[in-house]
């Protein structure tokens, strides 16, 4: 049977009982970990293994690690990394994206140690003025040719370490003027204007997976969020070109209303592959698991595609790869004092 098009977090760092018995039962193709699952590197493997042995296969386990505010491995486990944009801010794009390539093989290689092969990154959200603090100086550029050229570099960094990449969020956050966790936004910018957000992902647009936004755009649909809006994933399907596995951004965020079993519904309704929900909160786990069905035949080819896509590790000395990142650290931190 086909898994649910679900991704599901959970509370604490050990399964309960009654995780692990609904998670047998609702067979959610991929978990996402959070730092409130996180205690050491063994703690961590055992349970990526534990996630893994409740639905019976190598189900994927996401994370959200870009370095900065959004970083669930932390210190002192595990290596701090700035935020993207004081990386690449004042360097020159080659440069910016060597250490981009380093950072992101460092991440991979602390990922894959524990058992974690998806990281929902690269963020391809162009900054913009006004641009909320919720993607603040997560972005890695101003232009949409900056940032495209250094999501490649995040993208190669992960893949040489055997973690997939996830851009996010399509088709564009960086109008976005208010925190999505907290609201939902809405962007009246004319359609041409839009073609500046849409440029990055259509420069990605053979990547293996995606993560939607959770905002209004007014010129495709001024009434529903893209997560919920077919004339939008029409959109990043036909004009933006993108043919990966399209999940959502965490659909129990502030941006949207109703029910969780109606958002789901939603969601898949308007062409979106699979549901993240992240709060592991278990009486909407299991109002989702309800509402969300097994994939659709479209989805569940794109899956298996992510599936089926190679998680080999290069070889390559670790150290070594550690002491070019923090000498391209150190000479950035040279010029600025």
């Amino acid at each position: 049977m086909a898994p649910a098009p679900l991704i599901f977090g959970f509370e604490s760092a050990e399964l309960t009982a009654r995780e692990r018995d609904f998670f047998r039962s609702a067979n959610p193709w991929g978990f996402i970990v959070f730092a409130r699952n996180v205690g050491n590197q063994a703690q961590l493997s055992a349970l990526t293994a534990d996630l893994r042995d409740a639905v019976g296969r190598a189900a994927p386990v996401l994370i959200d690690q870009e370095g900065g505010r959004v970083q669930r491995l932390r210190p002192p486990n595990w290596r701090k990394f700035p935020p993207a944009m004081a990386e690449i801010e004042g360097r020159k794009l080659e440069t910016a994206a060597e250490a981009l390539v380093l950072r992101y093989r460092l991440i991979a290689h602390e990922l894959s140690a524990c058992g974690i092969d998806v990281n929902c990154a690269p963020l391809l959200d162009v900054a913009s003025a006004g641009l909320h603090e919720a993607i603040g100086d997560r972005a890695l550029g101003r232009d949409p040719a900056t940032v495209a050229a250094l999501g490649h570099a995040v993208r190669r960094g992960l893949m040489a370490g055997g973690v997939l990449p996830v851009v996010k969020h399509l088709p564009g956050y960086g109008r976005a003027t208010v925190d999505p966790h907290v609201a939902l936004p809405v962007v009246s910018a004319p359609r041409a204007d839009l073609e500046l957000d849409f440029a990055p992902f259509r420069a990605h647009a053979d990547a293996p997976m995606g993560m939607t936004a959770h905002l209004v755009i007014e010129a495709v649909d001024s009434e529903y969020a893209v997560t919920f809006s077919g004339p939008c994933i029409d959109l990043i399907r036909e004009e933006i070109g993108f043919d990966g596995l399209l999940m959502t951004d965490d659909i129990s965020m502030g941006a949207l209303q109703g029910p969780i079993g109606e958002r789901v519904e939603a969601s898949l309704g308007a062409g979106c592959d699979i549901v993240l929900h992240c709060n592991g909160e278990m009486a909407e786990m299991e109002a989702a698991a309800a509402a969300a069905g097994t994939l659709t035949d479209a989805a569940l080819k794109r899956a298996e595609a992510v599936d089926a896509l190679k998680r080999e590790v290069e070889e390559i000395d670790i150290a070594e790869v550690a002491r070019r990142y923090d000498a391209l650290s150190s000479r950035k931190a040279d010029c600025h004092a």
